[in-house]
């Protein structure tokens, strides 16, 4: 094969790879919502000027390059950051996480969903089951809900007594200006949304197979406790709303363009820079020529349905 039909073939490779990262992008947006023809009208109704498709898949591509930048920066000087995504059940912050995560690497970026405390956790320091995950150097730490749980359910569905959330709201101002002084970078995000948006969101979680697992006896009880949550939410702007880590607002009706908002903002929270890579070179493959591979038998091998 000669460089010139080396060159071509690699180019063919290349392009075929870049279109189906593509279709992996365009089948994720398009399960969301993997609905019936008449729910997704009545969603196309309530959100007539949403971003164009092709307008935010490009944006969402330049902004997950940047993130792989910040990746490679974080890496580089050792920087540690935490982000708390917080809101409402079904206000987007599994969508804009996701989004974050899908290229990046997992030993950089990791994400902490921590499920309703043991028996054995309930009697810790409240922050205790939260410190194992905070980022070590080189570390960046996504807490999809956070130690803000005892703000927020806790409070609302009376997993907590006034006297612990009381003790929550003197607390945690403190805690978090010890990760700052640590020299770890807090940022904390709130997904706002209406209660006609939540509405329609959840109509369309039990109407759809694939994300009905979402919804949970707490996720409904939320919609009953609406104006509960609200009170409670205010309250923890209120209180901890501190100048090391000040909360940022997420308009989130609109799903897409609350994934780039907040993508964006977040970028422009570090002072990330481009760091010096080494050149990657492909060394030359060995061949032994004593060397004679062995058949599989066909029984390891995965069946070909497809």
């Amino acid at each position: 094969m000669t460089n010139a039909e080396d060159s071509a073939h690699v180019q063919e490779w290349l392009e075929a790879e870049l279109a189906d990262v593509l279709d992996e992008d365009f089948e994720l947006e398009l399960s969301e919502p993997a609905l019936s023809l008449e729910l997704r009208k009545i969603y196309n109704k309530a959100h007539p000027n949403t971003i164009d498709r092709g307008v935010y898949l490009r944006e969402l591509i330049r902004l997950q390059c940047e993130l792989i930048k910040l990746q490679d920066w974080v890496a580089y000087t050792g920087e540690k950051i935490i982000v708390l995504f917080e809101g409402r059940d079904s206000a987007g912050k599994g969508g804009v996480i996701k989004r974050i995560t899908q290229r990046l690497n997992p030993r950089v970026c990791r994400v902490v969903a921590l499920p309703a405390p043991s028996s054995r956790e309930q009697t810790q320091w409240y922050f205790q089951r939260y410190v194992p995950h905070l980022p070590a150097g080189g570390e960046i730490v996504l807490f999809d809900r956070s130690w803000y749980n005892r703000a927020g359910v806790e409070r609302v569905m009376g997993f907590a007594t006034e006297q612990q959330v009381e003790q929550f709201f003197e607390d945690v101002p403190g805690f978090e200006r010890m990760l700052v002084r640590s020299g770890i970078r807090l940022i904390k995000y709130w997904f706002s949304v209406s209660d006609e948006e939540q509405q329609m969101r959840f109509l369309m979680r039990i109407h759809d197979p694939m994300k009905q697992w979402k919804l949970s006896p707490m996720d409904l009880q939320s919609r009953v406790r609406w104006e509960q949550y609200t009170l409670a939410k205010e309250e923890m702007f209120a209180r901890t709303n501190i100048e090391e880590a000040p909360w940022f607002i997420v308009e989130a009706n609109d799903k897409k363009r609350a994934r780039l908002n907040c993508i964006d903002h977040f970028l422009q929270q570090i002072p990330y820079v481009d760091v010096p890579h080494e050149e990657v070179t492909l060394p030359e493959r060995v061949f032994n020529p004593d060397y004679e591979r062995h058949s599989l038998p066909p029984e390891l091998f995965v069946p070909r349905k497809y």
